[in-house]
């Protein structure tokens, strides 16, 4: 799998990064690992999670997901050839104060069993606290050796941008990294100014919900597949016109590439010269294996811009 430098952190991570989402949640412990095994056996190395994963799930009390990375890199014995990024705050009240930062990396430390973490992230944007009082902690969390590179998830590009020339500044460590909502379907939030700014300050980007929770594989065509996972009830707004544009377009593409539309996707976001990596997840090794496909496929210019356009919407330039 090929590898490509985050921002300038410094990492170089694969084009394709696992998601811990589902780790604890709609996976158990054991599939959990034979996914993560089958991950690296591709040649994958960046493996994405939070400390909220998955506290959505009824009885999950969050930090699970966090719990069985850090078990299975253990047994393994392999946390020097991994890349893991873990997320703090996720619509957390003061969730980016110094005494939460600090109390939850050392939450986020013991359940991954480690004693640094790669990239640590903001999960959310924190308008209560100043953005001086963040980076500066994270700035001592990085001089003591617990984290080795910051990135921002879900922030405004006028917050990004914002919290970037803080950074210059005062001298703080800056975030090198976005994540970002971003897929076929969803285009606008990323395209409308965060990509602009990513280019321009040369940070790397990890998209979340690269195939929209699981619309983009083709398996939900109808209400009537709703049922067929524990995400369904999330896809009904994706069964629209477009929605159903983009499905054939990426039906039309996985038949030329011998591919299937899940992989398709992927390969479309790896081929947007501002993404670094997306990131998916998967429930089995056979997922796995069929997702890590998408990072051997070079799409040609004119089935990216067939999928450009079947997915432009008024607000987006295909």
């Amino acid at each position: 799998m090929e590898k490509r430098s985050l921002g300038r952190s410094g990492l170089e991570v694969t084009t394709l990064t696992l998601g811990g989402n589902v780790f604890g949640w709609t996976a158990d412990k054991e599939q959990s690992f034979a996914v993560l095994d089958a991950y690296v056996a591709a040649g994958g190395n960046f493996i994405d999670t939070a400390e909220v994963y998955s506290k959505w799930a009824p009885g999950n009390p969050g930090g699970v997901s966090e719990t069985i990375i850090g078990q299975w890199h253990k047994a393994r014995g392999n946390r020097d050839k991994i890349i893991i990024t873990t997320k703090v705050a996720y619509q957390t009240p003061k969730g980016l104060s110094r005494q939460y930062i600090q109390q939850a990396v050392e939450a986020s430390l013991r359940r991954l069993q480690t004693d640094y973490i790669d990239l640590y992230q903001s999960h959310s944007d924190d308008k209560e606290t100043p953005l001086e009082e963040t980076l500066e902690t994270y700035a001592e969390l990085i001089k003591q050796g617990k984290v080795r590179a910051i990135g921002a998830s879900n922030y405004s590009a006028e917050r990004l941008a914002e919290a970037l020339r803080v950074s210059e500044q005062h001298g703080y460590p800056r975030y090198e990294s976005l994540e970002p909502l971003y897929n076929l379907y969803e285009r606008a939030s990323y395209e409308q100014g965060l990509e602009k700014v990513c280019r321009e300050q040369g940070l790397g980007v990890i998209s979340y919900l690269a195939l929209a929770s699981g619309f983009l594989t083709g398996k939900y065509r109808s209400e009537a597949d709703l049922n067929k996972s524990a995400r369904g009830g999330s896809i009904k707004e994706y069964l629209n016109p477009r929605g159903f544009r983009i499905l054939q377009a990426l039906d039309e593409v996985a038949k030329e590439y011998n591919a299937t539309p899940a992989q398709i996707s992927l390969a479309w976001l790896i081929a947007r010269p501002s993404i670094t990596s997306p990131i998916a997840s998967a429930t089995s090794v056979e997922q796995l294996e069929q997702l890590t496909r998408a990072t051997e496929l070079k799409l040609d210019a004119a089935a990216i811009a067939r999928l450009d356009q079947a997915s432009a919407e008024d607000s987006v330039k295909a």
